[in-house]
């Protein structure tokens, strides 16, 4: 089992995670043979959140009854209140999570709490610039790790700018192995091209081949 949580906070970034939560909720596209997944909205509280883009959230769990494993999977959006200090808790849970081998997913503004924990200092990662990242936190000593792309992994650690939403969920969706290479490759081309192309080829990876 693959469990994944998704932190809800005000002002989250809808978006963002729009390509990579549509399909691990959905398993539209899973190849039979993989794990299930569980999706759970996590929050300090379970009192409801509303997005950027006006949703309100009920989270499912809070921050501790996070399972700490493997196989754990912690998706960080953008907001715009990252630096409230109630979310500390899962900054520290974040590294609790990267040290016993889960995975951290964080994008745009998540980066930054992120780099100014220390967890971007020996980890190679991006976020919406490294100008950014050292203007928005403080103690980021991480400069040599950095690299300008829209969205990257090291390990278990997954990180993107506000620009890199597919390219950051084809990287998890990868990582988690959900999709065959054939199906991932062409839905990630599809929704990056818009050529229908890539549509027909993806249908054709889910259609079972006649004998």
């Amino acid at each position: 089992m693959i469990n994944v949580y998704i932190y809800a906070l005000d002002t989250l970034a809808d978006w963002e995670l729009g390509y990579v939560t549509s399909e691990l909720n959905s398993g539209q596209y899973f190849k039979k043979s993989s794990a299930n997944v569980s999706v759970k909205t996590v929050g300090v509280t379970r009192d409801a959140i509303a997005t950027k883009g006006g949703m309100r959230v009920i989270p499912e769990v809070t921050t501790n009854e996070i399972i700490s494993a493997p196989t754990t999977v912690l998706l960080l959006p953008g907001a715009d209140t990252w630096d409230d200090p109630k979310h500390i808790p899962i900054i520290k849970k974040a590294t609790e999570l990267l040290e016993c081998g889960a995975t951290v997913a964080a994008i745009c503004g998540a980066t930054t709490v992120l780099a100014e924990a220390g967890l971007f200092d020996k980890r190679i990662h991006t976020s919406n610039s490294l100008d950014y990242l050292k203007m928005v936190s403080p103690n980021y000593k991480g400069e040599p790790y950095y690299r300008n792309v829209k969205a990257i992994s090291d390990q278990n650690l997954i990180t993107a700018s506000s620009a890199g939403a597919l390219l950051f969920a084809h990287i998890i969706l990868a990582k988690l192995d959900v999709f065959s290479e054939g199906t991932l490759e062409a839905w990630y081309n599809y929704f990056n091209t818009g050529d229908s192309k890539y549509f027909y080829d993806l249908m054709q990876t889910l259609t079972p081949k006649l004998k």
